[in-house]
């Protein structure tokens, strides 16, 4: 599919995006391994969780649809044998955190993926997969994966990285004695709050621990909206002269929240309203206005766990603040759906920065007026959404090839952008 975007003056409006990905993950997962009935509503209907669902499924979770946006989650009193393959599609959180459950189960299953999922390194998730006792074949996918009876373990896990937290936790809630992660620095904390407000026992002091044999509560739960959606918005009224958006739902996980103090370097105004909770999880609305000029921004260090997915669109935004921006630390974008830091720098050349790459990120000198130009979003649902956003401020739009990938985390993106945007 290619998506053709052309350049507009300012975005006005109200806008609530798709629901968070990773907490209709978790909720999903939590919900096949709950202590009764589960309730979920507004969960993202994108690919990647809908892969999830589809695999515990598969696994003898049963379901109801209550309506088109709420679902009613039964969990088996056994895992049970699926007939095939379970497909994680093109979802890395559905592949590292689902090896986490089965890990701890008696079932040989394995856990295949399509062709950019299989490039993906999963050795991160498989190696504390097998201190722990389980049975792991491959380091990338396909997985197969023999569950039984696993031990606790420390775990030090080498990069800062929620699936593998995530991953190691799940299996052990399943395994005998205390598991344990440690992290170079805190990443994403959804799963920790998650089993908190489900009445698992955690423990947090330099790692996060929790004692095998533990089940969450049933629950219910509203998902709030994604941040990273919000964040080509958030860009995009950031760069238009006289934007002003009102973003409501919105998921304020502090883990998650990195992109926020770029804005704060930018010198973009924002205020946050409403603020509340969702099954641990805070939650507001986010109003945020045009400033008169952009300020350049630094990532690094401890502040890149907190906006990973989202240096792509941050990129774009450099080639309009004034100075140069400079992103390091970040050389996990290379093993993302894509190598996200070479496609972004070569898409943005293309359109006229001035961008130098190195191993773990990139610098940006702007402002630079982009040009009109054609983008491979190679099957990266960020990189084509992140090319959008350029193509708003481009003096001729841009045309964005195998951008069909936006649907796994964004079905409506096109349409939420033509709806706010004033020509």
């Amino acid at each position: 599919m290619t998506l053709e975007i052309s350049p507009v003056a300012t975005l006005q409006g109200d806008l609530r995006p798709p629901s968070d990905k990773s907490l209709t993950h978790r909720a999903y997962m939590f919900a096949s391994i709950a202590d009764g009935d589960s309730v979920v509503r507004m969960p993202l209907r994108g690919e990647d969780c809908e892969s999830t669902l589809h695999c515990l499924i598969q696994l003898g979770l049963r379901h109801e649809w209550m309506s088109p946006s709420e679902i009613r989650l039964v969990p088996p009193r056994e895992w049970q044998v699926p007939r095939g393959d379970l497909d994680c599609g093109n979802s890395g959180t559905t592949m590292r955190l689902m090896s986490g459950l089965l890990a701890s189960r008696p079932l040989d299953v394995t856990l295949v993926g399509d062709a950019s999922l299989s490039r993906r390194p999963m050795q991160r998730i498989a190696e504390p997969l097998r201190m722990m006792g389980a049975t792991v074949e491959g380091d990338t996918a396909p997985l197969h994966i023999v569950g039984g009876q696993l031990r606790g373990i420390d775990y030090v896990s080498p990069v800062a990285s929620a699936q593998i937290k995530s991953c190691v936790l799940l299996a052990g809630l399943g395994a005998e004695g205390v598991t344990s992660v440690r992290e170079p620095s805190p990443s994403r904390d959804h799963t920790e709050r998650m089993l908190r407000a489900t009445g698992v026992r955690i423990e947090q002091n330099g790692a996060v621990s929790l004692a095998g044999g533990q089940r969450p509560h049933g629950f219910e739960i509203t998902i709030p909206a994604d941040i990273s959606s919000a964040a080509f918005f958030l860009v995009a009224a950031a760069m238009l002269p006289q934007s002003s958006l009102a973003i409501h739902d919105l998921s304020m996980n502090p883990t998650r929240t990195g992109i926020l103090d770029v804005l704060r370097q930018c010198g973009v105004p924002y205020e946050l309203l409403g603020e509340r909770e969702e099954l641990g999880e805070p939650v507001s609305t986010l109003e945020i206005r045009a400033p008169k000029f952009l300020k350049p921004f630094e990532i690094s260090g401890s502040l890149v766990p907190r906006l990973i997915d989202e240096i792509p669109v941050l990129a774009v935004l450099a080639t309009q603040c004034e100075g140069t921006s400079v992103i390091r630390d970040a050389r996990e974008l290379r093993v993302k759906e894509t190598d996200r830091i070479e496609t972004v720098s070569t898409g943005l050349r293309a359109m006229g920065a001035e961008v130098e790459t190195f191993e773990d990120g990139l610098a940006i000198t702007g402002p630079t007026k982009l040009k009109a130009a054609q983008i491979d979003a190679a099957g990266d649902h960020r990189i084509g959404m992140a090319f959008a956003i350029a193509g708003l401020i481009s003096d001729g739009g841009v045309k964005i090839d195998n951008a069909e990938s936006i649907a796994t985390s964004y079905p409506g993106f096109t349409d939420d952008l033509m709806r706010l945007a004033i020509i």
